[in-house]
């Protein structure tokens, strides 16, 4: 509070301007022509043109002039009256001359290329260097990953491995350079030391047609090549714990995965076998009568490391479904479900000891160990033996056929019993959950609170129309989460089912990436890079769906486009449009 009516006194004041509210502090012995100066800097408004009037009561009347002696007035009434808040003032006057902004504003054309490359909201593309497009392609999809861009970050090209001194890998090098490139630059970058690593790496990759033109080469191809060098060469603990936002992943969570490549991409498959023959339980336990027990040919198992999935779009005509060799039936695939089941399993011949002789066996994968990134690819090219022709070399056909996927992908199925059980507790966890939330929203509305539930009530509506067994199966897998003794019910922790995925992971992955082929011919055609944007807009469905059609870019080499979910999904095949060929997956928050 201001002392009296004294000279020296210094008065807080708020100013009103239009929409601003400026807060000044009045110094009384220097008059009013110098508190408008300094109002005119403030605000721009000219001396001359400034027209104070008070708001607060106790200050002067009208508006202010030059020549009023301001000691003339009992601040410290004025002030007692607003119990020592500021003292309001009304400034009416326009700016006449500009006020510097305080951030200075810069625009798009003056940054530098890494700074446009993070403000643009398309990505940059690759250029294609003559036949490129099978690699350009792979790498948009992998970009997306940071887990693996952090490790190639991280890759260290001198370090020791056996105690010896490790040359740099070209190809992972290159690969890490032309990441680090996309994101320094809003335009198209020449992958050319990259594509010289490939063909150094791969020599089937530098094959050139008649006019000495680069030969068009398979995704695929490159994609498993480029893993299995990456895998090679990211080893060790500082690349894991690099790789991967929670630090190194543990013994248990890797489950014998020894590098990132196997830690990111590999699933880790238990693969069972049996004897057709000796199954079933019916061949008796007489050995006088020459018959033998359908346990002495116990089933063979053995585990395997895969870094893809294949959806076999055939139909498994090639599968043997008697001991005479006769193919089966074909199989109609219509989605990636089924053709992901009809890959992991079939028949093969194999010798049995118990009968002495080859029999056919039943050979089914199933899925011990679960990564962060899965990926499927459609069966679209196959080898068609040619016994007619004059060479009898065969040729490579593409299989056209529409094969249906979403924007999800729940593995449950095609894993273990054992990793089935860990995700069965998640899944009931999160669907107890939901109804404990809905059930305290409709006992808010009872109560009478201002809540609209309808569209949330209609899951609850329909869970109570559940029948008795899938009842009891909730309760059953709730029975498995919870730890039950004389002290707590609290819910037990669950085994990892594999590294670097979420709390609570229920087993459902997410699309986020594309590799499509365009084209009738094998050899020939033309592959595009389809990739879900980082940053999302306003999340609207589908037409008559409930899917949400996100923002995603398309990649045709250096041209970069917008696309949307609903654009993704088309792509399932069936016409001369580009089709799906690597689907990339991961796992769901």
């Amino acid at each position: 509070m201001a002392e009296g009516n004294a000279g020296g006194s210094v008065i807080p004041m708020n100013i009103k301007w239009g929409k601003e509210t400026i807060d000044i502090n009045l110094i009384v012995s220097n008059g009013v022509p110098s508190f408008k100066k300094e109002l005119e800097e403030r605000t721009g408004v000219p001396c001359d043109r400034m027209k104070l009037m008070p708001k607060s009561k106790g200050l002067w009347k009208g508006v202010l002039k030059d020549d009023f002696d301001l000691s003339t007035i009992n601040f410290n009434a004025a002030l007692t009256k607003t119990k020592n808040s500021p003292l309001q003032v009304l400034l009416m006057g326009s700016a006449t001359k500009l006020v510097a902004p305080k951030t200075k504003t810069v625009f798009v054309e003056d940054l530098p290329e890494e700074d446009v490359a993070k403000v643009t909201v398309e990505p940059s593309g690759l250029v294609n260097l003559g036949n490129t497009c099978y690699l350009n392609s792979v790498l948009q999809c992998l970009r997306t990953i940071p887990t693996f861009r952090k490790a190639l970050r991280a890759y260290n090209p001198l370090q020791r491995a056996g105690g010896a001194a490790r040359n740099p890998n070209p190809l992972v090098s290159s690969l890490r350079d032309i990441m680090n490139n996309l994101d320094r630059t809003p335009n198209a970058v020449p992958p050319a030391n990259f594509v010289m690593a490939t063909k150094m790496a791969f020599p089937q990759f530098g094959q050139t047609g008649p006019q000495g033109q680069p030969m068009q080469q398979d995704a695929e191809e490159f994609f498993s090549g480029l893993l299995t060098i990456c895998a090679e060469e990211m080893r060790g603990e500082e690349t894991l714990a690099a790789g991967f936002p929670g630090g190194k992943p543990t013994a248990e969570e890797l489950n014998g995965a020894s590098n990132l490549v196997d830690a990111l991409f590999g699933l880790k498959m238990e693969e069972t076998l049996t004897c057709d023959e000796l199954s079933g339980g019916d061949i008796s336990t007489d050995m006088d009568e020459g018959k033998v027990s359908s346990e002495m040919e116990p089933a063979v198992k053995s585990f395997d490391l895969l870094r893809k999935l294949v959806c076999n779009i055939q139909g498994g005509v090639e599968q043997i479904s008697a001991p005479g060799g006769k193919p089966a039936a074909p199989v109609n695939i219509n989605f990636i479900q089924e053709g992901i089941n009809l890959s992991l399993g079939g028949k093969i011949e194999k010798r049995s000891e118990v009968l002495g002789r080859d029999a056919v066996w039943t050979r089914t994968q199933r899925i011990a160990r679960l990564p962060p990134i899965i990926t499927v690819q459609f069966g679209r090219f196959y080898w068609k033996q040619t016994p007619d022709s004059m060479d009898h070399t065969g040729v490579k056909c593409k299989v056209m056929k529409p094969v249906t996927f979403q924007s999800t992908l729940d593995m449950y199925e095609f894993c273990t019993e054992k990793v089935q059980s860990v995700l069965r507790v998640h899944r009931a966890k999160a669907l107890a959950d939901d109804e404990e939330r809905i059930n305290k929203k409709m006992k808010g509305s009872d109560d009478g609170d201002a809540m609209d539930v309808s569209t949330d009530a209609a899951p609850a509506a329909t869970s109570e129309t559940n029948d008795e067994d899938e009842d009891a199966a909730l309760q059953a897998a709730l029975a498995m989460s919870m730890e039950t003794d004389n002290v707590s019910t609290e819910p037990q922790k669950q085994p990892p089912v594999g590294p670097g995925l979420p709390d609570s992971f229920q087993g459902i992955y997410e699309l986020f990436a594309v590799v499509t082929h365009k084209g009738r011919n094998a050899d020939g055609g033309h592959y595009m890079g389809w990739v879900k944007a980082e940053h999302q807009g306003e999340n609207a469905k589908i037409a008559d769906t409930d899917e949400v059609n996100d923002d995603w870019f398309v990649f045709d080499d250096d041209e970069v486009s917008p696309c949307k979910t609903e654009d993704v999904l088309k792509l399932k095949g069936g016409g001369d449009w580009h089709m799906s060929y690597l689907n990339f997956y991961r796992a769901k928050k």
